[in-house]
């Protein structure tokens, strides 16, 4: 399935007998994939996740697709003359920073994304985390550093209470949701929630069998620049501690291990940029990124 379209019917035989026993162990599971602002890559690299995604579903599993948009919404508020800041990597966030957030996010990125799938024939719906109440969000606010002062972010927010009637509602009916991580506040107020967190705290709240993150990088790495394959939450807070894991991808694994502890049976970090990397990670033997368990 992730080959060249000229592979032979012999060769096309081979490979559904090889991802056939994996596409039974997700028979009827939910997969959720957080798409990010830079795996969307170029129009050929959406349509092959939207041809993955439609595959998936055809195949008896209910993907949920979470979306970013980060370099998008840079794009935007540059062309607007907004200066964007950042703070511990979340955007500092103005009442009209927001708004232009909301529209880029839960409407431009998120209907193209729908578009390109149900190009591809298959059946997506758009929603973000205030449709049905499905995400409330609380206001965040972060320390530039240990011991500094709070700094104000304005409207990003985390979720607090989630509500997975919508879903539950739309998974197992042939449709594929898309969700924009935009949620409103018990306050009225619409906040900005990173990508990868909104996405930890859907895939716990639904059980997810997988969280897939799609990155731009191959995954979890050692001090030698060399892919670890698996790992267990005790392994990943070791290699915190040692200076294996720094930056920005701490928050992801944290991220990685908040959904694991509400259940989730796997999370993995794979390069989205990889053409068919979802296929790669869930149909052969071989995966495509780091796998992470408790």
């Amino acid at each position: 399935m992730t080959q060249a379209p000229n592979a032979s019917p012999q060769e096309q035989s081979e490979i559904l007998m090889q991802a056939l026993p994996h596409m039974l162990r997700y028979d009827e599971a939910t997969i959720v994939v957080k798409y990010g602002g830079h795996a969307m890559g170029d129009e050929a690299a959406a349509r092959d996740f939207a041809r993955d995604m439609v595959l998936l579903e055809q195949s008896g599993v209910n993907p949920v697709v979470v979306h970013g948009g980060g370099p998008q919404i840079g794009a935007m508020l540059e062309k607007l003359g907004i200066e964007s800041r950042f703070s511990g990597g979340l955007r500092v966030t103005d009442k009209a920073t927001v708004s232009i957030v909301e529209m880029v996010l839960a409407g431009s990125i998120n209907k193209r994304i729908v578009g390109s799938i149900n190009a591809e024939g298959g059946r997506a719906i758009g929603l973000c985390g205030k449709d049905g109440n499905m995400v409330t969000a609380r206001k965040v606010s972060r320390a530039t550093s240990p011991g500094e002062d709070i700094v104000d972010l304005g409207f990003v927010g985390e979720p607090d209470k989630i509500d997975m009637m919508v879903l539950e509602q739309i998974l197992g009916r042939e449709l594929i949701p898309v969700l924009a991580p935009v949620a409103q506040g018990s306050d009225g107020e619409t906040y900005n929630i990173n990508a990868d967190t909104f996405a930890g705290a859907i895939a716990g709240a639904l059980k997810a069998k997988r969280l897939l993150f799609l990155t731009d990088v191959p995954g979890v790495l050692d001090k030698d620049k060399v892919l670890i394959k698996q790992l267990s939450v005790d392994d990943i807070r070791r290699l915190i501690a040692d200076g294996t894991i720094t930056g920005g991808m701490i928050p992801k694994v944290e991220t990685c291990i908040y959904a694991l502890e509400r259940g989730v049976e796997g999370v993995v970090i794979l390069d989205g940029q990889i053409p068919h990397a979802v296929l790669i990670e869930l149909l052969t033997d071989h995966g495509a990124g780091t796998l992470i368990t408790r």
